[in-house]
């Protein structure tokens, strides 16, 4: 054996540093498809959640996140700070969802098999967990869309008064109203569980 270094012997090489967010904005505004690329897939997720927490269905959620992704690329040259693109991507996100929820008129309790937080679990366990979150979609589903919609961008997605303010459209004091008026309501419907 020799002291010759074969290819597999080499010294593997460092992974690429990922690209700044406030870089890829900027090369998306400018027309750049793959850097756009880039960031739906740093936020896909997350505005499918987003839309999912607030629709409660997984059609009309992967239709309002399709639609908001599809409103950044309109906007994006509207987008004056590149360092604020994920608030903005998801303020977008939530005013879709809202906007679809809001045109909706069905109430349906939400499919437990569907809510992101169900785990694996034992049967009994598994089966109250299941009965909680049966009880906790009704009573969402028992509050109007508005206030829904600040609970769940508050309790679920821990967004600030100021980002739901712009959401729904109203002042930060009448998100805190109307989250206040949501936890009493679901505080009253839950009280069975307690």
């Amino acid at each position: 054996m020799s002291g010759e270094r074969h290819g597999d012997d080499a010294a593997p090489s460092a992974p690429e540093a990922p690209v700044p967010e406030t870089v890829l904005v900027e090369r998306a505004r400018s027309g750049d498809d793959a850097a756009f690329e880039m960031l739906l897939h740093r936020y896909q997720d997350t505005v499918y959640r987003i839309a999912l927490r607030i629709l409660r269905d997984p059609g009309d959620a992967r239709d309002a996140a399709q639609e908001a992704l599809i409103t950044a690329w309109r906007k994006l040259p509207e987008l004056r700070d590149p360092a604020v693109f994920g608030p903005w991507l998801k303020r977008i996100a939530g005013r879709r969802a809202l906007n679809l929820l809001r045109a909706r008129t069905d109430t349906e309790p939400i499919d437990e098999r569907t809510d992101p937080g169900s785990r694996e679990a034992g049967p009994a366990a598994e089966a109250l967990a299941g009965d909680l979150r049966g009880a906790l979609s009704q009573a969402l589903a028992g509050l109007p869309p508005a206030q829904r919609t600040c609970w769940v961008l508050r309790e679920m997605e821990g967004w600030g008064y100021e980002e739901i303010a712009e959401v729904v459209d109203a002042t930060p004091t009448a998100v805190r109203g109307r989250i206040h008026r949501a936890r009493a309501h679901l505080v009253k419907a839950l009280a069975p569980w307690r």
